[in-house]
């Protein structure tokens, strides 16, 4: 379905966040034959819809707009709307189909945009191509999940969109140039499953795009794409016969292609290991877009140097009195991204704050990976709400200092407590924000504030 396909539709916008902002911009151009938002939550505040909307689209709220809802021929559903909600199949019983504004984009942009997602990496990566494309003197766009909806957004030669596993979920048209990251169990309350959750994800593919790009060096990632139907050819990143890190001239580590050397690893700042292999993965697009990353490998080191990467990813808060290194880290929501970052302070003495919104994720591999492969010393402060379900996994290590926090701001001063001089104070929450602050960047937010007024 393309958006043009909703003029003189009936239609409702089920969501009333940015993306529902943005619809109902778009859909309100098009003359549908009516068109109304829903929203369940029955605090919505009517002015500010209005306001946000343009004042043409009516609102109605709290837990009987199914019935509004089963009125509509089409509904433009939010992200935030998960696919085990009830009130779907009612809808689909209906009759009434149902679509997304990124559903609504790809199928009129596909031919000239580039997808990123993974569970993790994503917001990196495609941050990464974008600056190197802009760096290149491309015309690109970027938007998506790093902040701007789809809809509404500019008119570019090229679009870098970063997506969701709620925003794929709903493509019916994959995009010319897909990219995949990593994959591991993330969102499973949204999916239902964590088998539902990787066949969400994988919907980017499922509608024979001309190229894919993975991660090779995730093992998970590259089975599961093997499983697609129809089949997709791949462009794997991170092997010795691709784009990778290995030892260049002096032994120092290299950014390669094949055998050739690119430039030193230190040209990108970014830490750990996973960043470098999210820019193995951003050449290797350039690549497919038919970029010479070797004939053009210095003129790519210098706009590899100005890429100072993204706020809350191992974002380095400064110590007013100078004493500890503070990681934010936010974006951490699951523990194979609170081990990449611990992976970053390898030799380092660390005290890591987990916790955060409770999805029932296995902290097994968390334990795991502290048990038997990290040697530094390591302190871990747990915070609510997954904070005491952590710590109860983690104390089966022996000998492992671990204490349940109050809060946040709690666990940073006991931090600068327990941490050594020089130590790093890492919160990386292996867990969502929700519940106690408004998303990631909010519990990032708080973080560097509490860094700030535990040295006074």
């Amino acid at each position: 379905m393309r958006l043009s396909d909703l003029a003189g539709r009936a239609v409702a916008i089920w969501g009333t966040g940015r993306e529902g902002i943005s619809a109902a911009h778009a859909v309100a151009a098009l003359a549908p034959s009516s068109l109304i938002a829903v929203d369940e939550n029955p605090a919505r505040d009517a002015d500010s819809w209005r306001e946000a909307s343009g004042g043409s689209v009516p609102l109605h709220v709290g837990p009987g707009v199914l019935s509004v809802l089963l009125d509509a021929q089409v509904v433009v559903k939010s992200p935030g709307v998960p696919r085990v909600h009830p009130w779907l199949i009612a809808l689909s019983e209906r009759g009434v189909q149902i679509t997304s504004g990124t559903a609504l984009w790809m199928a009129d942009h596909a031919d000239h945009t580039i997808a990123v997602t993974g569970t993790k990496g994503k917001s990196t990566t495609s941050a990464l191509i974008h600056h190197l494309l802009v760096g290149l003197g491309r015309d690109v766009n970027f938007a998506g999940n790093i902040g701007a909806p789809l809809l509404g957004t500019a008119e570019a030669a090229l679009h870098v969109v970063e997506l969701s596993s709620q925003q794929c979920q709903s493509l019916e048209t994959s995009p010319r140039w897909a990219v995949l990251t990593s994959l591991f169990p993330e969102h499973l309350d949204w999916h239902g499953s964590e088998r539902q959750y990787y066949q969400d994800k994988l919907n980017l593919l499922a509608h024979t795009p001309h190229s894919v790009v993975i991660n090779a060096l995730d093992a998970r990632l590259v089975c599961n794409v093997e499983t697609v139907q129809p089949p997709v050819a791949v462009t794997k990143a991170g092997l010795e016969d691709a784009f990778h890190i290995g030892k260049g001239p002096g032994g120092a580590a290299y950014f390669q292609c094949g055998q050739t050397p690119l430039f030193p690893r230190e040209t990108l700042s970014l830490l750990g290991q996973h960043n470098a292999g999210n820019l193995c993965v951003a050449l290797t697009l350039l690549d497919e877009l038919g970029i010479d990353c070797v004939q053009e490998k210095d003129r790519i080191a210098s706009v590899v140097r100005t890429f100072s990467g993204l706020a809350h990813r191992l974002q380095q808060i400064p110590d007013p009195i100078e004493q500890l290194i503070f990681i934010n880290d936010s974006l951490s929501t699951a523990p194979q991204s609170a081990i990449a970052a611990l992976e970053s302070f390898d030799s380092h003495p660390v005290t890591l704050i987990v916790g955060g919104t409770d999805r029932g994720l296995d902290y097994r591999v968390l334990r795991d990976y502290l048990a038997d492969t990290r040697t530094a010393p390591i302190t871990v402060l747990a915070i609510p709400d997954s904070g005491p379900r952590i710590a109860a996994e983690l104390r089966k290590i022996p000998n492992l200092n671990i204490e349940v926090m109050g809060d946040l701001s709690e666990a940073v001063a006991r931090a600068r407590v327990l941490t050594p001089p020089g130590g790093i104070v890492l919160l990386s929450p292996a867990a969502p924000s929700y519940g106690q602050f408004a998303d990631y960047a909010h519990r990032g937010e708080v973080f560097a504030r509490a860094v700030h007024d535990s040295a006074r």
